[in-house]
């Protein structure tokens, strides 16, 4: 008789839940396996907005899954985010949620989103014997493994799943363990898109209304509320200056209600109709609901989702802005930042569609790199961010700075850290030689080290 096989799938945004449903339809995630979905939230205070099944849209694709169980009600008042139990408690745990989940001796794999937080650390800590199958739901497959990862975690994930946003690239989170990557396909995901649409109740925008993207609010280089409704004031102008009459607000799902009273003035003003739903809908959903016109956003996959998936027109707003706040440099938002910021149009340089085809820019729009452009830009930037995890990279990293010397290109890298990493752009070019040696760049740390413990 063969064990028993049971796959616990954690999400919390519904994002993870459509790219679960989507991989469930397209046979990526196996047959003969009971499937748990574990959901959660990544608010701040959880309490205050919908569990991610909860809203609609994502509740029309709860029958991909035999059972839907809460995590953030079984650990409250611990945050889903922020808790793991300690390694003495991890077996009592286990024995605790086999008996309340009836899972007794069966075989546990687990199917987890950002391994190293939130639920993913948990459960694996909990489950120490179970394989690992990890996904991404928007650009941050293409970015290095933030931190480093401990390797008895990462010898135990099997293989990464992710929408196909930057087929030019090749994903590189979890690569260091030789961990294969594979697509979900885009048909899949539209298939689901379009069944959680049917689900959602009218927003009253007219198809081909312009969708504006909300920012996470806890996401690194998050601007301020006020700051944030500023912000979107002036890209409501820039939008509107393209033509556009009814735009629909769509709020980032961990947000609490946003702040819309400039935005709404704003929008009185030009003679904008706006729209903003009582809660967060789907925005992929939205997508295949409204067909809009465009799609604008910051550093959210939802963006390039909206071209690559949904073969919609996008622009970008505030990513510069975003790019400089955030900190430090390691930071794992950097790298879907870069490639929005690289590859999107501002809305005064038109839009790209999924074919490619780029409207021409106006004289205040910047040029976008290509493709493949970007998918090198993304490789060196994650050189950059983590060189003693992917140290393959540098030969390939120096080529492409000396070969990219202008500004269009080395802003997305801090020359602090190209000359502590004697890459090209970090110092004077006849000077090269001497920090790239191994023992000027020896005697330097030591002389930090020795300045340090002066100082205290």
């Amino acid at each position: 008789m063969s064990p028993r096989r049971v796959q616990l799938l954690a999400a919390d945004t519904p994002h993870g839940i459509a790219l679960l449903a989507a991989a469930v339809d397209a046979g990526l995630l196996g047959e003969g396996r009971e499937r748990l979905l574990l959901t959660a939230s990544r608010a701040p205070a959880p309490e205050t907005v919908p569990a991610p099944d909860e809203t609609p849209g994502p509740a029309a694709l709860l029958n991909r899954f035999d059972r839907v169980l809460s995590w953030s009600r079984l650990i409250r008042p611990l945050h889903p985010a922020a808790w793991a139990p300690r390694p003495d408690d991890a077996p009592l745990w286990e024995r605790q949620l086999r008996s309340l989940w009836g899972l007794e001796d069966a075989e546990v794999e687990l199917v987890v989103e950002r391994v190293g937080t939130g639920p993913a650390r948990a459960l694996a800590r909990i489950f120490p014997d179970a394989p690992l199958v990890v996904y991404a739901t928007g650009l941050s497959a293409y970015g290095p493994t933030p931190g480093k990862l401990d390797p008895l975690v990462g010898t135990r994930v099997r293989r990464l799943l992710h929408p196909p946003l930057l087929p030019a690239a090749r994903p590189l989170l979890l690569s260091e363990f030789g961990v294969p990557a594979e697509a979900v396909p885009a048909g899949a995901l539209r298939d689901v898109a379009a069944k959680a649409a049917r689900a959602l109740p009218p927003t009253g925008a007219p198809e081909g209304a312009v969708v504006l993207l909300g920012n996470d609010p806890q996401a690194p280089g998050a601007l301020p509320a006020a700051a944030e409704e500023r912000l979107l004031v002036r890209t409501l102008r820039a939008v509107r200056e393209t033509g556009p009459r009814a735009v629909v607000l769509a709020p980032h799902p961990a947000a609490p209600p946003p702040r819309t009273t400039a935005l709404e003035r704003a929008a009185a003003e030009l003679g904008v109709e706006l729209y903003v739903p009582e809660w967060a809908h789907p925005v992929e959903a939205l997508y295949e609901l409204l067909r809009p016109s465009l799609v604008i956003g910051r550093a959210s996959g939802a963006l390039p989702a909206a071209s690559a998936v949904h073969g919609l027109p996008v622009a970008r707003y505030g990513t510069r802005e975003t790019l400089e706040r955030m900190a430090p440099y390691e930071n794992e938002d950097r790298v879907p930042a870069v490639i929005v910021d690289a590859l999107v149009p501002e809305p005064a340089a038109g839009a790209r569609s999924a074919e490619g085809a780029d409207v021409p820019p106006s004289a205040g729009g910047g040029a976008p790199l290509g493709a493949e452009e970007t998918a090198a830009l993304v490789r060196a930037v994650a050189f950059c961010m983590w060189p003693r995890v992917l140290p393959e990279l540098r030969d390939e990293t120096e080529r492409f700075l000396t070969a990219h010397p202008d500004e269009r290109v080395r802003r997305y890298f801090a020359r602090r850290r190209l000359a502590s990493l004697g890459l090209p752009g970090g110092v004077p070019g006849p000077l090269t030689p001497v920090v790239r040696s191994p023992v000027v760049r020896r005697t330097a740390l030591r002389a930090r080290a020795l300045g340090r413990g002066a100082r205290r």
